[in-house]
Order: C-alpha cells, then structure tokens, then sequence
C-alpha cells in the first residue's frame, strides 16, 4: 500500500497526515503520540477515527501540525486522519466517519477585533455626559 496523505485544518493548526499499512504507530512532530499529547481525551480525540472504522492498529500515521493550541492540532490531526481514511476505502469507512461528523471541517475561527472596540464584540463603556 501506498502513503496516502491528507491535510486537516481547525482554528489556526494545520495538519499534514500521511498515513501506511502498519501496526497502528503515530508519530507527531518527530515524537509519539504519549509524548505530544499529554492528556487521555487530547489522545482518545486523534484515534477517533480508527475507532469508527474498526481500523485500530491497522495503520501507522505520520503527522506534521502547526499553528493553533493543543486541542484544535489534535482536532486538526483527526480531520486529516479521517480525509486519509476515506481516500483509502471509500465505500467501507466513509458512511461511518460521515455520520460521525469527522469528514466536516469546523470552520468556526477567532472572531476579528473592530477599530475603535476593545475586543470583537465588546465596546468601550457609554457616557451619556
């Protein structure tokens, strides 16, 4: 089998997965998965997909993420992991990774700060005199 890659994007992190036939390795940034992502849910978030599919262990994934916090990487890093998953066998894992919502990019990002504000929506107090 080839490497199939895929790129998953949420808030500012950018994610390039490349994904093989292996015995379900992930590597990110150079380190394992434990050593980048500290917290259980941060992990459990990534394996999402494989655990959808019936896949886990089946494949070794390499990731390159940047931009963003810890949450919107590991968000970032399971929308590559399913686009790369759906890319291998349509027909077998793209019904259940679609109906589990992880093929759908969460476009919600940071809302822009407006001249004269001090935050996006907040305004300066109002004086009547």
């Amino acid at each position: 089998m080839k490497v199939v890659n895929a790129l998953g994007r949420r808030k500012s992190a950018v994610a390039r997965v490349y994904v093989v036939a292996g015995k379900g390795n992930i590597t990110v940034n150079g380190r394992e998965i434990e050593n980048y992502f500290k917290e259980d849910t941060l992990r459990y978030i990534v394996n999402q997909p494989f655990e959808v599919t019936g896949t886990a262990g089946q494949f070794d994934v390499k990731v390159n993420v940047d931009g963003g916090g810890i949450k919107g990487q590991a968000e970032a890093i399971r929308l590559g992991i399913a686009r790369a998953l759906s890319e291998i066998d349509r027909e077998a894992y793209r019904p259940a990774l679609k109906s589990n919502g992880f093929l759908t990019r969460d476009a919600r990002t940071v809302e822009r700060k407006k001249p004269g504000q001090p935050g996006a929506r907040k305004r300066f107090q109002f004086s009547k005199r």
